[in-house]
Protein backbone atom coordinates (compact mmCIF):
# COMPACT_ATOMS: atom_id res chain seq x y z
CA UNK A 1 0.00 0.00 0.00
CA UNK A 2 2.74 2.27 0.87
CA UNK A 3 4.85 1.73 -2.38
CA UNK A 4 1.22 2.53 -4.47
CA UNK A 5 0.92 5.83 -2.56
CA UNK A 6 4.23 6.64 -3.38
CA UNK A 7 3.73 5.88 -6.86
CA UNK A 8 0.78 7.65 -7.03
CA UNK A 9 2.20 11.15 -5.37
CA UNK A 10 5.08 10.91 -7.42
CA UNK A 11 2.80 10.78 -10.93
CA UNK A 12 0.72 13.77 -9.19
CA UNK A 13 4.14 15.84 -8.64
CA UNK A 14 5.11 14.79 -12.20
CA UNK A 15 2.10 16.09 -13.25
CA UNK A 16 1.88 19.04 -11.58
CA UNK A 17 5.64 19.67 -12.89
CA UNK A 18 4.63 19.20 -16.65
CA UNK A 19 1.87 21.46 -16.62
CA UNK A 20 3.67 24.34 -14.65
CA UNK A 21 6.14 24.26 -17.15
CA UNK A 22 3.55 24.22 -19.71
CA UNK A 23 2.39 27.10 -18.44
CA UNK A 24 5.68 28.90 -17.94
CA UNK A 25 6.51 28.05 -21.95
CA UNK A 26 3.88 29.87 -22.98
CA UNK A 27 4.00 32.81 -25.21
CA UNK A 28 0.98 33.93 -26.42
CA UNK A 29 0.29 36.71 -28.94
CA UNK A 30 -1.17 39.86 -27.85
CA UNK A 31 -3.98 41.11 -29.42
CA UNK A 32 -3.21 44.35 -29.93
CA UNK A 33 -6.11 46.54 -31.33
CA UNK A 34 -6.42 50.57 -32.45
CA UNK A 35 -8.68 52.45 -30.92
CA UNK A 36 -11.67 54.08 -33.00
CA UNK A 37 -10.64 57.02 -32.66
CA UNK A 38 -7.38 56.75 -33.49
CA UNK A 39 -5.42 57.36 -36.39
CA UNK A 40 -3.29 53.98 -38.32
CA UNK A 41 -0.26 52.36 -36.36
CA UNK A 42 2.98 54.07 -37.14
CA UNK A 43 4.73 51.31 -35.98
CA UNK A 44 5.21 48.32 -38.25
CA UNK A 45 4.04 45.17 -35.58
CA UNK A 46 4.96 42.34 -38.15
CA UNK A 47 8.52 43.54 -37.63
CA UNK A 48 8.41 42.86 -33.68
CA UNK A 49 4.94 41.14 -32.66
CA UNK A 50 3.54 41.53 -29.56
CA UNK A 51 3.69 38.91 -27.18
CA UNK A 52 2.90 38.17 -23.52
CA UNK A 53 6.53 37.15 -22.76
CA UNK A 54 8.30 39.94 -24.91
CA UNK A 55 6.32 42.51 -23.09
CA UNK A 56 7.26 40.59 -19.56
CA UNK A 57 10.36 40.98 -20.34
CA UNK A 58 10.09 44.80 -21.80
CA UNK A 59 8.69 45.96 -18.60
CA UNK A 60 11.08 44.48 -16.47
CA UNK A 61 14.01 45.68 -18.48
CA UNK A 62 12.31 49.14 -18.58
CA UNK A 63 12.31 49.30 -14.56
CA UNK A 64 15.32 47.85 -14.11
CA UNK A 65 18.33 50.35 -12.54
CA UNK A 66 20.87 47.53 -13.22
CA UNK A 67 20.98 48.40 -16.80
CA UNK A 68 22.27 52.02 -15.75
CA UNK A 69 26.15 52.53 -14.83
CA UNK A 70 24.60 53.38 -10.92
CA UNK A 71 22.45 50.55 -10.47
CA UNK A 72 19.93 52.70 -9.75
CA UNK A 73 18.61 54.88 -12.79
CA UNK A 74 16.37 53.06 -14.84
CA UNK A 75 14.05 53.77 -17.77
CA UNK A 76 11.20 53.99 -15.11
CA UNK A 77 13.01 56.12 -12.70
CA UNK A 78 12.37 59.70 -14.83
CA UNK A 79 8.64 58.19 -16.45
CA UNK A 80 6.77 57.96 -13.62
CA UNK A 81 3.35 56.34 -14.57
CA UNK A 82 1.39 58.21 -12.46
CA UNK A 83 2.30 61.38 -14.55
CA UNK A 84 2.13 59.36 -18.01
CA UNK A 85 5.88 57.97 -17.94
CA UNK A 86 7.49 61.79 -17.00
CA UNK A 87 9.56 63.09 -14.78
CA UNK A 88 6.89 65.25 -12.71
CA UNK A 89 8.22 68.11 -11.27
CA UNK A 90 11.62 68.18 -12.44
CA UNK A 91 12.16 70.73 -15.06
CA UNK A 92 14.74 69.20 -17.12
CA UNK A 93 15.71 65.29 -16.71
CA UNK A 94 17.97 63.95 -13.65
CA UNK A 95 20.63 61.29 -14.46
CA UNK A 96 23.17 59.08 -12.86
CA UNK A 97 25.07 60.75 -10.34
CA UNK A 98 22.23 63.35 -10.23
CA UNK A 99 23.73 64.30 -13.41
CA UNK A 100 21.41 67.11 -14.89
CA UNK A 101 20.32 67.47 -18.62
CA UNK A 102 18.90 70.11 -20.32
CA UNK A 103 15.54 68.74 -21.60
CA UNK A 104 12.30 68.03 -19.79
CA UNK A 105 11.42 64.09 -20.00
CA UNK A 106 9.01 63.87 -22.83
CA UNK A 107 6.27 61.38 -21.93
CA UNK A 108 5.54 57.75 -22.79
CA UNK A 109 2.32 57.41 -24.19
CA UNK A 110 0.72 56.27 -27.74
CA UNK A 111 4.81 56.02 -29.18
CA UNK A 112 3.42 53.81 -31.70
CA UNK A 113 1.61 56.07 -33.10
CA UNK A 114 4.29 58.83 -33.69
CA UNK A 115 6.70 59.14 -36.53
CA UNK A 116 9.75 60.42 -34.56
CA UNK A 117 11.03 60.64 -30.78
CA UNK A 118 12.94 62.80 -28.56
CA UNK A 119 12.69 66.86 -28.23
CA UNK A 120 14.61 66.57 -31.90
CA UNK A 121 13.38 63.83 -33.68
CA UNK A 122 16.63 62.41 -33.11
CA UNK A 123 15.51 58.70 -34.10
CA UNK A 124 12.68 57.92 -36.25
CA UNK A 125 12.49 54.16 -35.44
CA UNK A 126 10.69 53.06 -31.64
CA UNK A 127 12.84 50.22 -30.79
CA UNK A 128 16.26 52.39 -31.57
CA UNK A 129 14.77 55.32 -28.97
CA UNK A 130 15.98 53.78 -25.76
CA UNK A 131 19.28 53.52 -26.87
CA UNK A 132 19.57 57.36 -26.61
CA UNK A 133 18.66 57.54 -22.67
CA UNK A 134 20.59 54.17 -22.13
CA UNK A 135 23.99 55.47 -23.37
CA UNK A 136 23.93 59.07 -22.42
CA UNK A 137 26.47 59.85 -19.98
CA UNK A 138 24.27 62.30 -17.98
CA UNK A 139 21.06 59.92 -18.12
CA UNK A 140 21.32 56.09 -17.77
CA UNK A 141 24.96 55.79 -18.88
CA UNK A 142 24.82 52.28 -19.77
CA UNK A 143 26.92 50.10 -21.92
CA UNK A 144 25.51 47.23 -23.97
CA UNK A 145 28.27 44.98 -22.62
CA UNK A 146 28.04 44.86 -19.11
CA UNK A 147 23.97 45.23 -19.72
CA UNK A 148 24.15 42.11 -21.71
CA UNK A 149 26.73 40.11 -18.95
CA UNK A 150 23.96 41.18 -16.45
CA UNK A 151 21.73 39.49 -18.18
CA UNK A 152 23.06 36.43 -18.91
CA UNK A 153 24.23 36.01 -15.45
CA UNK A 154 20.65 36.53 -14.06
CA UNK A 155 18.25 33.47 -13.78
CA UNK A 156 14.91 35.72 -14.88
CA UNK A 157 16.43 37.34 -17.80
CA UNK A 158 17.87 33.86 -18.55
CA UNK A 159 14.26 32.47 -18.37
CA UNK A 160 12.36 35.44 -19.99
CA UNK A 161 14.44 35.54 -23.16
CA UNK A 162 14.29 32.10 -23.99
CA UNK A 163 10.47 32.45 -23.64
CA UNK A 164 10.40 36.19 -25.92
CA UNK A 165 12.48 35.70 -28.85
CA UNK A 166 12.32 32.08 -30.93
CA UNK A 167 16.23 32.85 -31.18
CA UNK A 168 16.11 32.67 -27.20
CA UNK A 169 19.88 34.90 -27.26
CA UNK A 170 20.63 37.75 -24.45
CA UNK A 171 21.67 40.22 -26.95
CA UNK A 172 20.99 43.94 -27.47
CA UNK A 173 18.51 43.62 -30.63
CA UNK A 174 15.91 41.30 -28.29
CA UNK A 175 16.86 43.86 -25.58
CA UNK A 176 15.96 46.76 -27.62
CA UNK A 177 12.47 44.93 -28.94
CA UNK A 178 11.53 44.22 -26.15
CA UNK A 179 11.54 47.93 -24.81
CA UNK A 180 9.65 48.60 -27.72
CA UNK A 181 6.74 46.15 -27.08
CA UNK A 182 6.46 47.48 -23.73
CA UNK A 183 6.16 51.08 -24.83
CA UNK A 184 3.59 49.92 -27.87
CA UNK A 185 1.58 48.58 -24.63
CA UNK A 186 1.82 52.17 -23.37
CA UNK A 187 -1.68 52.61 -25.21
CA UNK A 188 -3.40 56.24 -23.23
CA UNK A 189 -7.33 55.53 -25.19
CA UNK A 190 -9.75 55.99 -22.25
CA UNK A 191 -9.79 59.53 -21.15
CA UNK A 192 -13.27 60.91 -20.97
CA UNK A 193 -12.49 62.69 -24.22
CA UNK A 194 -12.13 59.36 -25.82
CA UNK A 195 -15.31 58.00 -24.36
CA UNK A 196 -16.82 60.99 -25.54
CA UNK A 197 -15.47 60.67 -29.12
CA UNK A 198 -16.33 57.17 -29.34
CA UNK A 199 -20.13 57.57 -27.87
CA UNK A 200 -19.43 55.09 -24.97
CA UNK A 201 -20.78 55.57 -21.43
CA UNK A 202 -18.54 57.77 -19.22
CA UNK A 203 -18.01 60.48 -22.58
CA UNK A 204 -20.49 63.24 -21.49
CA UNK A 205 -18.90 66.70 -21.83
CA UNK A 206 -19.87 69.65 -19.96
CA UNK A 207 -20.73 72.69 -21.95
CA UNK A 208 -17.58 74.52 -21.21
CA UNK A 209 -15.60 71.59 -22.00
CA UNK A 210 -17.21 71.41 -25.50
CA UNK A 211 -17.05 74.76 -26.05
CA UNK A 212 -13.34 74.31 -25.13
CA UNK A 213 -13.07 71.57 -27.59
CA UNK A 214 -14.21 73.86 -30.49
CA UNK A 215 -11.87 76.35 -29.24
CA UNK A 216 -8.98 73.99 -29.86
CA UNK A 217 -10.03 72.75 -33.02
CA UNK A 218 -10.15 76.33 -34.62
CA UNK A 219 -6.84 77.81 -32.42
CA UNK A 220 -4.90 74.29 -31.78
CA UNK A 221 -5.54 71.37 -34.06
CA UNK A 222 -3.57 72.32 -37.03
CA UNK A 223 -0.38 71.51 -34.76
CA UNK A 224 -2.18 68.88 -32.27
CA UNK A 225 -3.66 67.02 -34.26
CA UNK A 226 -5.94 64.07 -34.67
CA UNK A 227 -7.01 62.14 -31.36
CA UNK A 228 -3.02 61.50 -30.80
CA UNK A 229 -3.26 65.48 -30.46
CA UNK A 230 0.17 65.94 -32.44
CA UNK A 231 1.18 66.05 -36.32
CA UNK A 232 4.69 64.85 -35.92
CA UNK A 233 5.78 68.13 -37.37
CA UNK A 234 8.65 70.34 -35.60
CA UNK A 235 8.02 73.55 -34.65
CA UNK A 236 9.52 76.92 -33.49
CA UNK A 237 6.26 78.01 -30.92
CA UNK A 238 8.29 81.18 -30.01
CA UNK A 239 9.48 80.75 -26.30
CA UNK A 240 12.25 83.39 -26.04
CA UNK A 241 16.13 81.77 -26.33
CA UNK A 242 17.68 80.97 -22.78
CA UNK A 243 21.21 82.21 -23.67
CA UNK A 244 22.31 79.95 -20.91
CA UNK A 245 21.49 76.47 -22.72
CA UNK A 246 20.81 77.99 -26.40
CA UNK A 247 19.00 75.00 -26.88
CA UNK A 248 19.25 74.82 -31.53
CA UNK A 249 16.42 72.06 -31.28
CA UNK A 250 16.31 69.76 -34.39
CA UNK A 251 18.98 71.79 -36.08
CA UNK A 252 21.58 69.25 -34.04
CA UNK A 253 20.13 66.34 -35.96
CA UNK A 254 19.74 67.77 -39.51
CA UNK A 255 22.05 70.53 -39.22
CA UNK A 256 20.09 72.55 -41.39
CA UNK A 257 19.09 76.06 -40.54
CA UNK A 258 15.96 76.21 -41.30
CA UNK A 259 15.33 73.48 -38.13
CA UNK A 260 17.28 75.87 -35.83
CA UNK A 261 15.15 76.19 -32.35
CA UNK A 262 12.44 73.49 -33.80
CA UNK A 263 11.04 71.24 -31.48
CA UNK A 264 8.69 67.96 -31.92
CA UNK A 265 5.15 69.16 -31.44
CA UNK A 266 4.20 66.89 -28.32
CA UNK A 267 1.03 64.95 -27.47
CA UNK A 268 -1.55 66.63 -25.46
CA UNK A 269 -2.76 63.62 -23.64
CA UNK A 270 -2.18 63.62 -19.85
CA UNK A 271 -1.73 67.03 -20.15
CA UNK A 272 -3.11 67.86 -16.78
CA UNK A 273 -0.21 65.13 -14.99
CA UNK A 274 2.67 66.42 -17.36
CA UNK A 275 4.13 69.71 -16.04
CA UNK A 276 5.86 70.90 -16.19
CA UNK A 277 5.91 71.73 -20.42
CA UNK A 278 7.91 72.87 -23.54
CA UNK A 279 11.21 71.36 -23.84
CA UNK A 280 12.92 72.94 -21.01
CA UNK A 281 10.09 72.59 -18.51
CA UNK A 282 10.11 76.60 -18.07
CA UNK A 283 6.45 76.06 -17.30
CA UNK A 284 4.68 74.67 -14.22
CA UNK A 285 1.00 75.31 -14.94
CA UNK A 286 -1.54 74.96 -18.24
CA UNK A 287 -2.23 79.02 -17.31
CA UNK A 288 1.30 79.36 -17.89
CA UNK A 289 1.50 77.49 -21.46
CA UNK A 290 -1.63 79.58 -22.55
CA UNK A 291 -0.04 82.87 -21.37
CA UNK A 292 2.79 82.05 -23.50
CA UNK A 293 0.49 81.45 -26.65
CA UNK A 294 -1.98 84.94 -26.42
CA UNK A 295 0.89 87.20 -25.12
CA UNK A 296 4.27 85.95 -24.45
CA UNK A 297 5.61 84.36 -28.07
CA UNK A 298 8.80 86.21 -29.28
CA UNK A 299 9.61 86.70 -32.83
CA UNK A 300 12.88 83.96 -32.99
CA UNK A 301 14.45 82.55 -35.82
CA UNK A 302 12.31 80.14 -37.47
CA UNK A 303 9.02 81.01 -35.74
CA UNK A 304 6.58 78.93 -37.17
CA UNK A 305 4.01 81.48 -39.56
CA UNK A 306 1.04 79.88 -37.69
CA UNK A 307 1.81 82.37 -34.58
CA UNK A 308 2.87 85.53 -36.97
CA UNK A 309 -0.16 87.12 -38.57
CA UNK A 310 0.60 89.93 -40.44
CA UNK A 311 3.36 90.96 -37.66
CA UNK A 312 0.81 89.74 -34.73
CA UNK A 313 2.36 87.10 -33.11
CA UNK A 314 0.59 84.32 -31.02
CA UNK A 315 -2.56 82.96 -30.75
CA UNK A 316 -5.67 85.49 -29.81
CA UNK A 317 -7.33 83.98 -26.57
CA UNK A 318 -9.64 85.89 -24.17
CA UNK A 319 -9.76 84.72 -20.49
CA UNK A 320 -13.19 83.01 -21.08
CA UNK A 321 -11.56 81.19 -23.95
CA UNK A 322 -8.40 80.10 -21.47
CA UNK A 323 -10.97 78.83 -18.96
CA UNK A 324 -12.48 76.67 -21.50
CA UNK A 325 -9.63 75.28 -22.90
CA UNK A 326 -8.17 74.05 -19.62
CA UNK A 327 -11.56 72.38 -18.98
CA UNK A 328 -11.25 70.32 -22.38
CA UNK A 329 -7.59 69.96 -22.05
CA UNK A 330 -8.59 67.84 -18.78
CA UNK A 331 -10.86 65.63 -20.17
CA UNK A 332 -7.76 64.13 -21.84
CA UNK A 333 -6.77 62.59 -18.60
CA UNK A 334 -6.53 58.58 -19.15
CA UNK A 335 -7.04 57.71 -15.15
CA UNK A 336 -7.19 54.19 -16.71
CA UNK A 337 -3.58 54.45 -18.10
CA UNK A 338 -2.08 56.22 -15.62
CA UNK A 339 -3.22 53.27 -12.99
CA UNK A 340 -2.66 50.23 -15.02
CA UNK A 341 -1.36 47.94 -13.00
CA UNK A 342 -0.05 45.83 -15.88
CA UNK A 343 2.63 48.84 -16.97
CA UNK A 344 3.40 49.04 -13.26
CA UNK A 345 6.48 48.49 -11.18
CA UNK A 346 5.18 45.93 -9.14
Amino acid sequence: MKKLLCFIATLSLLWSCTKDNSEDYQNLPIDYRVPSNFPPLAYDLSNNPLTEKGFELGKKLFYDGRLASDGIVSCGFCHIQQDAFTHHGHSVSHGVGDAIGTRNTPPIQNLAYQTAFMWDGATTHLDLQPIIPFTSPIEMNGNFSNAINMMKNDVAYQKLFKLAFADGQINSENMLKALGQFMVMATSSNSRFDKFRRNESGGDLSTDELDGYDIFKVKCASCHATDIFTDNSFRNNGLPINPAVNDIGRYRVTNQEQDRYKFKVPSLRNIEKTAPYMHDGRFYTLDAVLNHYSSGVAKTQNLDASLNTNGTLGIPLTTAEKNKLLAFLKTLTDTEFLTNPKLAEY
